[in-house]
């Protein structure tokens, strides 16, 4: 019986993706026209380091079409959040709040931080933050004392708030924005995955104290590897650059560093490919919401699974589509993916949630059950779009 199902799936993934016999793949970067000539550029004059022209064009290219005042440019989305959770003043010994549901990084950068991560619980409508029950959460085991939110069982400051856009979806950010100014917390918006998406007609990534994007080779655009800080904070931005950049003073020749700071900015060369990339953004993004809405058609009447639907006042990029099982397969999305490897469409599940790692052990959480259940429910289909 699963294999015929699974048989079914095949064969709907491979009508929507025009690929009747061809193994496919999860999602590759698709470049254009000046890809190459920029790339090559940086090549035939040198500039391929941490400094140069593309570099400071990428920021600006990306500030406009995202809406914000300030980009800045660094190595990776892991990089950005990290950076983004110290400029919005993450302090060792503080928690932060994450989704379980999500990829390792948005953990990692509370880590890198000497902070905590505090697991929150996912809505299913957004498969983001669900803020109406993260409120209740947080009225039951918190106190905010001279504006500072305490965690009454631990006795630490819950300081920030990291809502990720899962797989180009908006969470509910105005929900998330309420909580923030209820218990006093800094709202760090990780975009990751979610360049091109809006909310209620703003592009993600511009609603938090700071937002991140990801360029990683598998993203909606990509600068091989990459990331940005977003911000509408002027002298957030500047110290961003500055401590991004291994705090150095600007000198002709002399290397003088007024603090502890990081190698994150991103190479002239990833940033010319960048360039390129957000030139094509908006047909790519047409190519892949067509992939989305062709996908929903093949499942609407599919008694096993259904494509996850952008929610509603939003427009999502549909970086990767999420096939939701229906719950009485929720123990069977291992040997489903089997299957289709076997059939040579390389799906993949979706993370698994972070508070059962060993590395989160004995991390605070609030109940998961949201969590526990998409996390067995919902794989991932080939995504990548194509230009004529």
């Amino acid at each position: 019986m699963l294999e015929s199902i699974v048989e079914n799936i095949v064969s709907s993934v491979r009508q929507v993706m025009n690929e009747p016999e061809a193994g496919l793949p999860l999602h590759i970067p698709v470049f254009g026209k000046n890809a190459e000539s920029y790339v090559v550029e940086c090549v035939r004059t040198g500039w391929v380091s941490s400094v140069g022209k593309f570099v400071d064009r990428f920021e600006e290219d990306l500030a406009r079409y995202t809406g914000v005042k300030r980009a800045v440019a660094v190595v990776n989305g892991t990089a950005a959040l990290h950076i983004a959770q110290l400029m919005v003043g993450v302090q060792p010994g503080d928690e932060v709040l994450i989704p379980s549901l999500t990829f390792v990084a948005t953990a990692n950068s509370v880590k890198y931080c000497n902070a905590t991560p505090h697991f929150i619980d996912v809505c299913p409508k957004t498969l983001g933050v669900d803020p109406v029950k993260l409120d209740g959460y947080l009225s039951e085991i918190a106190d905010v004392k001279e504006g500072v939110c305490i965690n009454r069982n631990t006795g630490s400051p819950i300081r920030a708030i990291v809502g990720m856009h899962a797989f180009g979806h908006p969470f509910d950010i105005e929900g998330v924005q309420t909580v923030c100014a209820k218990f006093g917390l800094k709202f760090v918006e990780d975009a990751a995955e979610s360049i091109g998406s809006y909310y209620k007609n703003q592009h993600t990534g511009g609603f938090g104290d700071v937002g991140i994007i990801s360029f990683n080779g598998n993203k909606t655009i990509t600068t091989g590897g990459g990331g940005a800080l977003l911000t509408n904070d002027e002298s957030l931005a500047d110290r961003a650059k500055h401590i991004t950049t291994t705090a150095k003073i600007s000198h002709p020749y002399r290397y003088f560093h007024d603090t502890v700071a990081y190698n994150y900015r991103m190479p002239n060369i990833n940033a010319a490919l960048g360039c390129s990339q957000l030139e094509d953004i908006e047909a790519l993004i047409s190519c892949k919401r067509g992939i989305a809405d062709r996908y929903l058609k093949a499942f609407e009447s599919n008694e096993v699974c259904q494509i996850f639907k952008e929610p509603a006042d939003c427009r999502s990029n549909y970086w990767l589509n999420a096939l939701v099982l229906n719950p009485d397969f929720a123990l069977k999305s291992g040997e489903i993916i089997n299957l289709m490897h076997q059939h040579k469409v390389f799906v993949r599940p979706i993370w698994e949630p972070l508070h059962k790692l060993d590395i989160f052990a004995g991390c605070p959480q609030m109940d998961l059950s949201v969590t526990l259940d998409l996390g067995n429910r919902i794989i991932n289909l080939p995504s990548t779009p194509s230009l004529d």
